[in-house]
């Protein structure tokens, strides 16, 4: 399957311009780069992302180690950031000494932000409480190191948003860069209310599949100033993909579908995006 989605994409991904404005480029927000399933081909599907106009990615941790394998592709390679932390589904599992971990990791340049981070009440892999534990004493970290948080929130809104307002935003000496609610799956009133604490919203694959009703409301409302977009990969293939592997290259699907559902193109897009993630994550990067 993923030999044939290479050939798919190597005949089907338009190619972006490489140079000039903010509309010749891509972030993808959210990567699990250190998946299992890149291990094959990881630096060509960087180059992918590369031919394709996405210039930054974030690759994103779970646990202590695929943070560290974060940081360290972020130290290999060019335009690839960290993000580190203990998701929910791995809080149980979490060594004693996880957030001190975490702490000496962050002390890497490239690392950007802390997570992911939160709930998932979908699966529960993980006791609720020790989930919210683990959740809350991330929070307080990145509020003390001074880093935005990546959320993520599966049928668990109601406590993420108790959570959230009960710790306070972390990262908020930094000029409002309080952190993402990834692959959204709230509702409209959600994404306002976290709007309003300082939150961005984005969006990956699922906002492209032909029955998301909810994600498409969100995503054609949310204020463009707080736009992002992400892949998730190598989950949550967008539509024409659904089903295969996913790759950074992809997210341009994710911007074609928020351009189409906002009335307006896919550069305005692929530009405020690019520069919304350069500001909350405060990537040192410019056309």
């Amino acid at each position: 399957m993923i030999e044939d989605a290479e050939v798919r994409l190597a005949e089907d991904v338009r190619v972006l311009p490489a140079e000039g404005t903010w509309t010749h480029f891509i972030v993808d927000t959210h990567a699990h780069l250190d998946h299992e399933d890149f291990d094959p081909d990881r630096e060509a599907v960087i180059e992918r992302a590369r031919q394709n106009g996405v210039r930054i990615i974030l690759a994103v941790g779970y646990d202590i180690q695929s943070s560290e394998r974060a940081v360290e592709f972020a130290g290999r390679y060019e335009g690839v950031y960290a993000v580190i932390g203990i998701h929910p589904h791995d809080a149980k599992d979490a060594p004693d000494d996880a957030i001190d971990r975490i702490r000496t990791l962050a002390s890497h340049q490239k690392v950007v932000a802390v997570g992911e981070i939160g709930l998932d009440y979908h699966y529960d892999l993980s006791p609720r409480d020790v989930q919210r534990s683990v959740f809350i004493s991330q929070l307080r970290l990145a509020r003390e190191l001074g880093l935005p948080v990546v959320i993520h929130d599966r049928e668990a809104h109601g406590d993420v948003m108790e959570i959230l307002k009960g710790e306070g935003v972390p990262g908020g000496g930094l000029s409002g860069r309080y952190g993402v609610l990834h692959c959204f799956s709230g509702s409209l009133e959600m994404a306002r209310e976290c709007i309003k604490m300082g939150f961005y919203i984005s969006f990956g694959g699922p906002v492209t599949f032909k029955n998301a009703r909810r994600p498409k409301e969100v995503a054609a409302a949310v204020p463009q100033d707080r736009l992002l977009v992400e892949t998730d990969c190598p989950y949550l293939a967008p539509t024409p993909h659904r089903g295969e592997r996913n790759e950074p290259a992809f997210v341009r699907y994710v911007v074609e579908e928020l351009a189409h559902l906002r009335g307006t193109s896919f550069e305005d897009i692929a530009s405020v995006t690019t520069q919304n993630a350069i500001r909350v994550f405060g990537i040192p990067f410019s056309p």
